[in-house]
């Protein structure tokens, strides 16, 4: 694992500067605190800074092939680099590492751009051939790996982290407002843009190829939901889905410096950890987090069975109110983008409790996204086949449940009565897309004028939300579901906070769950497999049945419970009031005091708003980190 960075000049013929490479290299230094090295030639400069996980010796970059004219920059893993290795030796290519990076230099120079197909792993790279002068940025299939890049008549500047990219003075500090509707509307930013003008995101399984000043963006891959496997058994569907788990984990668990799992309490990684076992003679070290006091759900009793039963070397803390708030300014600084993932500050802090013994963890993240793990996708299936049965009569029905909300702005019975009116694809756009969230239902009230007629404005936003659809349209709703989600909410916010949390400890975190022919296979099979009646993950579990504790098995799903909503309320309560209503953030222009006072006062009377208080302390810390830089 590692961080990348680099710049290509699009008119000047002359060196990059090298300071200039260092000084974003070291913007992200814990990225790679092993070694670090640069490469400067005609028009183009490449920085890097190494974890070392995989041939500790040799495995220094910027990498070139043996004449030095193709040179990689490169952050990830390939998990199939033995068997691309195997190949390339076979067709007389010469290696100077063991590293699964320079099988790629080797496989550019066999298939050109076409490369990234033969490639299984995470990773984001940037390639240089020198000949064609040719400048290649390419992104794994699901976005585990981040890679951004900004780019005017100039130049391209790129970097695994956007605090890289700003190491470049050519790179301006000013908010995107449409990224700024986005995040406020998702709370995230789906899509390339991210909330700084200009600079993008490479979206998951594109290519980004300049060459000759013009930049060409392409798909490579894409989660494909073909017909459903036809004649097959819930037996046989679990017995070829241990087999591609299993050997995933096995491929997740090379590595040539101690590997560990973070254990939720839950059937994914409990899951992965049973596989583990099977494939080392060392005792692995598992790792959990929990919060103290009354009323707070704690993994750790769960987290604690499963290290039981596979016989781990155990390690958990405790995360208290304070720890969250001393945080929040370097969740700000390493998330880079204002993501509302509270459990991110949790993740930070057990990653830390991991970095004094392993350098790899090993996570469950992604089996909800594949196998339909999540509750509001039974809810919204059930929603759309109460329409289907309803017809004409469901406007009636929408409206019954509204009145049986009483005024409740906020009760689930309204908001179902609403969706019941509207049709599917104009309500969804993954986890977070209620048209009826705070941000999105009272923008009069909430917005300074100034950005009001920016909120109204959603023709970008409803381009992209098409242009998803219209891949999808003949899929049932499930199957909508986790192909937006697996394209949105899963790159653009669990896998950000995933990288970033652990990165800034300097740890890689792998997902076997995310491994794409893991994902593949989930999209072949029949919905009913994956949903079944009241039965989210259905065949996750039958597959793991006898294999993981039933207390884990059957335990009703609480995701990461991190009681952010009691410590906003009470414990940070005046820290909250301060930051929100200081005249600083209200000078920013977008919202009205009196909205932001009314939210914060509703919200420790009846604990109501969390997310969106949380949302807007991160916003403005983002502010003041990166736009006021104090």
């Amino acid at each position: 694992m590692c961080g990348i960075c680099g710049k290509l000049l699009l008119k000047e013929d002359a060196p990059v500067d090298p300071t200039l490479i260092s000084r974003m290299s070291s913007a992200m230094m814990y990225r790679g605190p092993d070694d670090s090295g640069i490469y400067t030639s005609r028009k183009i400069g490449f920085g890097h800074g190494r974890l070392s996980i995989i041939d500790l010796q040799t495995g220094k970059q910027p990498l070139s092939n043996e004449n030095g004219t193709v040179w990689v920059v490169f952050n990830g893993e390939i998990y199939n680099f033995r068997e691309l290795r195997n190949e390339c030796l076979r067709r007389g290519h010469t290696f100077k590492t063991h590293t699964d990076t320079e099988v790629i230099v080797h496989l550019y120079e066999d298939y050109g751009e076409d490369f990234v197909s033969k490639l299984r792993g995470m990773f984001a790279i940037a390639l240089w051939d020198e000949t064609s002068e040719t400048l290649i940025l390419a992104r794994d299939r699901v976005g585990i790996k981040p890679l951004y890049y900004f780019m005017n008549d100039e130049c391209l500047v790129f970097g695994s982290e956007i605090k890289s990219i700003l190491a470049d003075n050519v790179v301006s500090r000013e908010v995107d407002l449409n990224g700024l509707r986005l995040l406020l509307a998702y709370y995230y930013i789906p899509g390339e843009d991210t909330l700084l003008k200009g600079v993008k995101r490479l979206l998951p399984g594109h290519c980004l190829t300049v060459r000759s000043g013009k930049c060409v963006d392409r798909e490579y891959w894409d989660l494909s939901f073909s017909a459903p496997q036809s004649n097959l058994t819930v037996k046989e569907a679990e017995e070829k889905l241990v087999g591609i788990i299993k050997q995933s984990v096995r491929d997740h668990m090379i590595s040539d410096v101690p590997v560990g799992f973070l254990l939720s309490g839950g059937v994914d990684s409990t899951a992965l950890l049973s596989f583990a076992v099977e494939e080392t003679d060392r005792q692995i070290k598992t790792f959990t987090i929990g919060f103290e006091g009354a009323g707070f759900a704690d993994e750790r009793y769960y987290a604690g069975i499963a290290a039981k039963k596979f016989g781990t070397d155990h390690y958990d803390l405790s995360m208290t109110a304070n720890e969250f708030r001393e945080f929040l300014p370097g969740y700000v600084w390493h998330m880079e983008e204002p993501v509302c993932e509270p459990p991110g500050i949790a993740l930070y802090y057990v990653s830390k409790l991991a970095k004094d013994h392993v350098k790899v963890l090993i996570s469950g993240e992604g089996g909800d996204e594949a196998f339909a793990g999540y509750q509001n996708y039974r809810n919204l299936v059930w929603l759309e086949n109460i329409k289907k049965v309803a017809g004409p009569f469901k406007r009636i029905l929408g409206q019954f449940a509204s009145f049986l909300a009483q005024g409740d702005t906020f009760g689930r019975f309204n908001q179902y009565g609403q969706l019941m009116r509207m049709e599917f694809q104009e309500y969804y756009f993954g986890r977070t897309s209620n048209p009826f969230t705070f941000f999105n239902k009272n923008t009069n009230n909430l917005y300074d004028s100034n950005i009001l007629n920016l909120t109204a404005d959603n023709g970008e936003l409803d381009h992209y939300r098409k242009a998803l659809f219209a891949n999808i349209k003949n899929l049932d709703v499930l199957n909508q579901m986790l192909y937006i989600d697996s394209k949105t909410w899963l790159p653009d916010d669990l896998l950000v906070k995933a990288d970033r949390m652990t990165m800034a400890n300097s740890i890689e975190l792998r997902v076997p769950l995310l491994d794409h022919t893991v994902l593949e296979y989930a999209a072949s099979l029949p919905s009913e497999f994956k949903l079944k009646g009241a039965t989210t993950k259905y065949i996750l579990k039958k597959a793991f049945e006898g294999r993981i504790p039933p207390e884990i098995l059957c335990r009703k799903k609480t995701g990461f419970p991190i009681p952010y909503e009691h410590w906003l309320a009470n414990d940070l309560k005046d820290y909250v009031q301060d930051l929100l209503l200081d005249q600083r953030t209200l000078n920013r222009g977008y919202f009205q005091r009196g909205a932001i006072a009314g939210m914060l006062a509703a919200s420790s009377k009846r604990r109501i708003h969390s997310k969106e208080i949380f949302l807007l302390i991160v916003l403005e810390l983002w502010h003041r980190c990166f736009i006021d830089q104090s």
